[in-house]
């Protein structure tokens, strides 16, 4: 009997192995698009490991969920509404100006000695409700300018930037990685806001402030004189054009940002801190994510938009202009959470759970070094998370883990995910793009600030797990 249970456990670690093979096949030689490689590979894996058709996508007599609507259903229907309401006051707050009066204050008040951290600081706060992608497009061109009044190199005032967008586009809601990571494991988003930050801000210290200050001196890049005359004609052409908008006061850019990051960690902590209070009902209602980003994006909408003279009809084409980019995020986010399903249903989960305990092998680790390696596979951070969180959930379920250390899992996810961009990445090619690099000085820069971003992320989550 336990011979028959140890090759039903192998057999079934190497179809969950075989699964994803097919999978790396897929979006790196058939170069399918992910969302639909992840449907085929969690399809497959659960022909092969015998669930049944009414198991796998259900029939018309059937009122039981099947594992395609509960991997699909489950998950999308907790991060749609957080990811879309994140993509709009993100994009309110690029439309009214606010990351440029962000970076210029930072600036006057660091002074040039200070401009690098000042660069970072901007792409710290400026990256939790944008994009990582959008943040650069916004932020590049104020990075020229500063570099190029230095007088030193591009990639001194750059790689700080970078971190910091790199690192809350990884660790922080309401980016969709780290919310999709929060629904496959369960955890509070709360939780994830406080490790996230606990964690990320030493990783981008040492990746962006101290990696980035180190190769800055080393690597030379000069800022091309065209970019920085089409930014002169555009400014002189938007002049002449019309009157510019007041710009929005950089406290009330930061109460939009902090408005629902406070109200989410209240909803958390409500229960533990004020438990009989007839205030808690008011409290978990408002922190809820949705309802939480719901109110912050009102606020955004009024007043960085409708009391500076934006009509709603511009604020609603802008809303559904920057919703557009998210279709096939989510898409690929359902796929992974479908897969996931399929690795739970088949008892996969359970089978990597008894090998590891067999082995000694701590969940955390394990969640870090399949996200590596998926990562460094096919590119994409997204695929990564997705797909390591359908794998660890069922270990994690069945350990009797806190909230806090399961948000410390979702946190080593998130850091294996971004570990050494290099050419299959689209980010890599933004940042070479952008920050006028080689190949080759991209990989000496943006590589490894992506990599010890990565590991200090990972050392910091695994140290705290030991004590929490």
């Amino acid at each position: 009997m336990v011979h028959w249970l140890q090759e039903e456990t192998g057999g079934l670690l190497t179809l969950c192995a075989v699964s994803i093979a097919v999978l790396l096949f897929l979006i790196i030689k058939v170069k399918l698009e992910p969302f639909i490689a992840l449907l085929v590979s969690g399809l497959a894996l659960a022909l092969v490991a015998g669930l049944s058709v009414e198991e796998i996508v259900g029939t018309a007599l059937s009122s039981k969920e099947s594992v395609l609507e509960k991997g699909f259903g489950g998950l999308l229907g907790h991060i749609a509404p957080i990811v879309g309401l994140g993509t709009i006051l993100g994009a309110i707050l690029e439309r009214s100006g606010g990351a440029d009066v962000l970076t210029r204050r930072l600036l006057s008040v660091a002074g040039e000695r200070g401009a690098p951290l000042a660069m970072g600081l901007a792409g710290l706060i400026f990256g939790i409700p944008v994009f990582f992608d959008v943040g650069i497009f916004v932020l590049a061109p104020l990075v020229y300018i500063t570099a190029r009044r230095g007088g030193r190199s591009l990639v001194l005032y750059a790689m700080p930037l970078l971190a910091g967008l790199s690192m809350t586009h990884a660790f922080l809601p309401p980016h969709p990685g780290a919310v999709a990571v929060a629904g496959l494991l369960e955890v509070p988003l709360g939780w994830l806001i406080i490790f996230g930050l606990v964690c990320g801000i030493p990783a981008f210290l040492v990746a962006g402030v101290a990696w980035g200050a180190w190769i800055g001196k080393r690597v030379f890049i000069e800022v091309p004189d065209e970019y920085i005359v089409a930014e002169k004609d555009k400014v002189e052409l938007e002049q002449e054009d019309a009157e510019p908008e007041p710009e929005p006061s950089l406290a009330l850019v930061g109460l939009i940002i902090a408005v629902p990051l406070v109200l989410i960690l209240l909803a958390t902590f409500s229960t533990v801190w004020w438990e009989d209070s007839p205030a808690l009902p008011t409290l978990t209602f408002i922190g809820n994510p949705v309802v939480a980003l719901t109110l912050a994006v009102l606020l955004a909408m009024y007043l960085l938009g409708i009391r500076r003279g934006i009509s709603t009809a511009e604020l609603s084409d802008l809303a559904a202009r920057s919703l557009r980019p998210i279709g096939m995020i989510l898409l690929v986010i359902g796929g992974g959470a479908f897969f996931g399903a399929v690795v739970s249903a088949t008892g996969v989960g359970k089978a990597l759970a008894g090998t590891m305990s067999d082995a000694g092998l701590p969940v955390i680790v394990l969640a870090y070094l399949i996200a590596c390696g998926l990562r460094v596979a096919q590119g994409s951070a997204t695929v990564a998370i997705v797909t390591t969180g359908g794998i660890v959930a069922p270990l994690v379920k069945a350990e009797d883990y806190s909230d806090p250390h399961i948000a410390l899992i979702a946190i080593a996810i998130s850091a294996g995910s971004i570990i050494a961009s290099h050419v299959n990445d689209g980010g890599f090619w933004i940042i070479s793009r952008y920050f006028n690099m080689s190949v080759r000085d991209t990989i000496k820069t943006w590589t490894v600030l992506e990599t010890i971003l990565s590991i200090v992320g990972f050392a910091m989550a695994a140290g705290l797990s030991i004590f929490i």
